[in-house]
Formats: C-alpha cells, sequence, structure tokens
C-alpha cells in the first residue's frame, strides 16, 4: 500500500477516534453516564427521544464516513467500500430500532442486552468484522 494511502487509513481512525472521545460534547446522549457507572442500581434517565434519534443519527454519519474512508484506503476498491458502506447501514437500521425500543422500555428486556445493542448502534463495530473479512476475500481472488 502506498504511503499517501496509509495516511488516509489514519486519519480515518483518528476521525473514528474523535467521535469518540468527543462524544460528551458533540452528542446528546443521557445514557454515556448512565453505563458509565452504577447502571444495575440506577434508574434509565429521562430522555428527549427526537434528540436521542437526531444525534445517534449524526454519530452514525461520521461514523459511517470515517469507516467508509479507512475501508476504502486499505482495499482501494469502490465497490467493496459501496458494500462496507451497505453492510455498516443496514446494521445501524436493525440495531437502532431495537435500542430504541430497549431504551423506551425501561430496559425491559435487560441492562446487559441494552448495553450491547447500544455498542453497535454508537461504535464502528461492524468495521471490525468487516476488514477481516474483506481481507480474506482479497486472498481468495488472489488464489
Amino acid at each position: 500500500m502506498k504511503f499517501l494511502n496509509w495516511i488516509f487509513v489514519v486519519i480515518g481512525v483518528l476521525g473514528l477516534i474523535s467521535v469518540r472521545f468527543l462524544e460528551n460534547s458533540l452528542f446528546y446522549d443521557p445514557f454515556l453516564d448512565f453505563f458509565k457507572g452504577n447502571y444495575k442500581v440506577e434508574l434509565a434517565p429521562d430522555f428527549i427521544l427526537w434528540k436521542l434519534i437526531l444525534s445517534h443519527f449524526f454519530r452514525f454519519l461520521l461514523n459511517l464516513f470515517f469507516s467508509a474512508i479507512v475501508v476504502h484506503f486499505i482495499f482501494l476498491n469502490k465497490k467493496w467500500t459501496l458494500q462496507a458502506v451497505l453492510l455498516i447501514a443496514i446494521a445501524f437500521i436493525v440495531f437502532f430500532p431495537i435500542y430504541l425500543w430497549c431504551i423506551y422500555s425501561k430496559m425491559e428486556i435487560g441492562y446487559l442486552f441494552t448495553f450491547s445493542v447500544r455498542r453497535f448502534v454508537i461504535q464502528p463495530i461492524i468495521l471490525l468484522l468487516i476488514i477481516p473479512i474483506f481481507y480474506y476475500r482479497k486472498k481468495l481472488e488472489k488464489n
């Protein structure tokens, strides 16, 4: 991989890290502190649904943008970049309503389940699955 491509990969990763470290100032999410604390004892915080939805959608778009940069400059394949974006979007479409239901129902299904689903909504975990899959795919195409 060319040096310039690695620079863009690093920029993408730094962008993802920045989204994580600036989450308190960039996004409305009363559950950030809730899940950092003793959430098994405390009551779920009140929240404004429309602000939470917009905030998570904005965070998703930022994570999607930086994830697409990472995938594109690792593999230099527009088709694979589009597939990665589609996979990440599908994961968000699947997990986000489940997360909203969990918090709306005051986490009746369980705090650990809600916490886990929330991770798929706010973190680019799917990217950690896509990169090894695409590396394997690249290896298969060479053979």
